[in-house]
């Protein structure tokens, strides 16, 4: 039985479906013995993020690109902090990169204890800020970089601290919300929804009061829907 994705941000079911495209237009390759795929939604929206609608000169077509280089290095280690600790628990996994983030699911193997389960979890997010440290040491120790390598790396720093601290988020399906829910334990599903929606709520209502931006309201309020759906489903159980 195939055991539910570790999400870097936002899970299948919480975006609009995008239609399918033929295998030749993604991206395949294998990383430690490990299928990755990257489908197109995943470049559009990473250029979407960067300000594609603004990039009008060369050189900031060029930095547009520079951000998505940084992006996809930063959401693959991301990915493969999961997948890395689930192979190390005897797991299959995969990684599939998509709109607005990625995943990665394992299947196979013995049972996980919650202990197990914490630790690919919380390996995301954990080797995802060590890169932006990383990357932050980087500019700051190392002379002679060029204006364009430094926009690299401080983008890289950027993307990585920014997603993983946003991932931490207590509100399912990010890993913030499985991390809560493997603590609380299945018996209390009931509670880590709630808190999902509580969170979510107050998220959106400080977005909108401070305005800053449509993006992080829109899938907070998508996200407390889908955690508001699954909590009437259980609550008829």
């Amino acid at each position: 039985m195939r055991e539910p994705p570790i999400f870097v941000c936002i899970h299948p079911n919480c975006v609009p479906r995008f239609p399918e495209l033929p295998h030749a237009q993604m991206i395949q390759f294998s990383l430690f013995n490990i299928p990755v795929r990257v489908l197109p939604w995943f470049w559009l929206t990473l250029a979407f993020i960067g300000g594609v609608l603004r990039a009008d000169t060369r050189s900031e077509i060029f930095e547009l690109l520079l951000f998505m280089l940084a992006g996809f290095i930063s959401i693959l280690v991301h990915e493969l902090g999961h997948a890395l600790t689930a192979k190390h628990f005897g797991k299959r996994v995969e990684i599939v990169l998509q709109a607005f983030g990625g995943y990665a699911a394992y299947s196979g193997g013995g049972r996980l204890s919650r202990f197990q389960s914490f630790l690919i979890i919380a390996a995301g997010p954990a080797i995802q800020i060590l890169l932006g440290v990383a990357a932050l040491i980087l500019v700051i120790q190392v002379e002679g970089l060029s204006p364009y390598g430094k926009y690299f790396f401080v983008k890289l720093c950027q993307v990585s601290i920014i997603w993983a601290v946003l991932n931490l988020i207590p509100v399912l399906p990010m890993d913030g919300g499985r991390i809560l829910e493997t603590l609380l334990g299945p018996q209390r599903l009931r509670l880590t929804l709630q808190i999902s929606i509580a969170v979510a709520v107050i998220i959106v209502i400080l977005s909108l009061v401070y305005n800053i931006g449509m993006l992080l309201p829109i899938f907070m309020g998508l996200m407390a829907y889908e955690n508001y759906k699954s909590l009437k489903s259980i609550s008829w159980m």
